[in-house]
């Protein structure tokens, strides 16, 4: 859930001016030589310097005093004319992808003294735009209609997130975004690149990983919108390194698509949360309320990761986290099998007939129960008694889903109509640990709930 970081990256020739020497004539005036002085030799032009040629060469083969030895014969062969100093060049290498360049400088003659390397290369991030240009078309923004109930009254509320179009098949489009994203929602509505909107079901999830595949009907989208979109490339996010250039583009704030960059800060950061675990991508490219399920890209336009603005939250700021692509791709996988369900009408609906209660992922770290939901009460005839599921049992996975809540649970139920058949996961209490079982039940009606053992 992520302010443009692009670093300029303009560098000025410097200009170095000609060198010429002053005039060596005698300068006129009245003075005379002493009588009866010795007639002295005359030098021969450029005898001394060739000498400091030689001793600083020999200093030099000898080891002795080194860097003097460099020093005087770069002087002296400059001054010769055996050495043609030149101006620093500065060359700009474009790479494959507009979006980095690559910058070679030769260094100063003061870089040179203090031991310098013949050349700096140095890569900066200046330029994004083909990349969001290219990747822009499969991101779309999610909008959650949901009821939350406070005692005696409900009341309407609506969230923002964002989404990744990562397939299809003949009747759906394919969204991946997070579970907090469309989690209790009454209606799903996404928004597409072309301005178009379209309602969506969720077809799977997983709220252990946060992680939700939803589903838009391919008859809801017109022609020109399906120009419009096109689905994501994923890439690698067990080549990354740390330090290596990260966009993320996602419907901050719910305002619509945004871009923010920045670096790979951190890779497999563990976090552990309420109900969400696990390893995860850190970047200080900004991930904000809304960018929850949009894409963390690499500089290629790969998908690498999945933005989260629940991990880590609002208490820190230039840590953003994102759920790596190749983790989340086999979960994303089983997601998109799945049947797609709607919302089935309450008097409908079916039910297992049990009282539960939560157990947490901190729970089960703590105490070694199975996280899922805990079986505190079968009721008397309903559909649970009759597939032999008993108090104390834990309920981990329902219809091939992973179950990491009782509310979660609940909120599944919801999509199933009375008499269904579904089969259930549970962990049951043995001595010395956990035995695991699966049950086959048929959902029974509402009539049954009361009713206790």
């Amino acid at each position: 859930m992520y302010t443009n970081n692009g670093l300029p990256n303009d560098y000025d020739p410097r200009m170095q001016g000609n060198y010429q020497s002053a005039n060596n004539g005698y300068m006129p005036g009245s003075y005379q030589a002493p009588e009866q002085q010795p007639p002295v030799k005359k030098k021969k032009k450029g005898g001394f310097v060739k000498k400091a040629f030689v001793a600083a060469s020999l200093g030099l083969l000898f080891g002795g005093s080194g860097a003097a030895g460099f020093y005087a014969v770069h002087e002296a062969g400059e001054a010769m004319g055996w050495i043609e100093e030149t101006q620093p060049t500065v060359t700009v290498v474009p790479e494959t992808q507009s979006v980095a360049r690559t910058t070679t400088v030769t260094p100063t003659d003061t870089e040179k003294a203090v031991s310098m390397p013949t050349s700096v290369a140095t890569t900066v991030v200046t330029d994004v735009t083909d990349v969001v240009e290219n990747v822009m078309p499969a991101i779309v923004s999610i909008t959650n209609s949901a009821t939350y109930n406070y005692y005696y009254y409900s009341v309407p509320t609506e969230s923002s997130g964002s989404g990744i179009i990562i397939g299809s098949n003949d009747e759906e489009l394919l969204i991946v975004t997070n579970y907090h994203v469309v989690d209790g929602n009454d209606k799903l509505q996404v928004d597409f690149v072309d301005g178009t909107k379209a309602q969506a079901l969720v077809k799977g999830s997983d709220a252990s990983r946060d992680l939700a595949v939803i589903a838009v009907k391919m008859e809801d989208l017109a022609p020109e919108t399906l120009d419009a979109i096109e689905i994501a490339t994923m890439g690698d996010s067990d080549a990354l390194k740390v330090g290596e250039p990260a966009i993320a583009i996602g419907n901050a704030l719910g305002y619509g698509q945004s871009v923010t960059t920045g670096v790979i800060s951190a890779l497999d950061r563990e976090m552990d949360m309420e109900n969400t675990s696990g390893t995860f991508i850190q970047t200080d490219a900004a991930i904000n309320p809304g960018n929850s399920g949009g894409a963390l890209l690499n500089i290629r336009g790969e998908v690498i990761g999945i933005n989260s603005n629940k991990i880590g939250g609002s208490s820190v700021e230039g840590m953003g986290y994102a759920i790596p692509i190749s983790a989340a791709e086999p979960i994303i996988e089983d997601l998109m099998t799945r049947t797609t369900r709607t919302l089935v009408a309450e008097e409908n609906r079916g039910y297992l007939g049990i009282t539960g209660a939560t157990v947490t992922t901190q729970e089960a770290a703590i105490y070694g129960y199975p996280e899922g939901v805990y079986v505190a009460n079968v009721n008397a005839g309903s559909a649970a008694e009759d597939a032999g599921l008993e108090r104390g049992d834990y309920i981990t996975y329902f219809d091939g889903q992973k179950i990491s809540s009782m509310e979660q649970l609940q909120r599944l139920l919801m999509y199933y109509e009375e008499g269904t058949n579904v089969e259930i996961c549970i962990e049951r209490p043995t001595i010395g640990g956990y035995n695991e079982m699966t049950l086959q039940i048929t959902l029974g009606d509402k009539s049954v709930l009361g009713r206790t053992n």
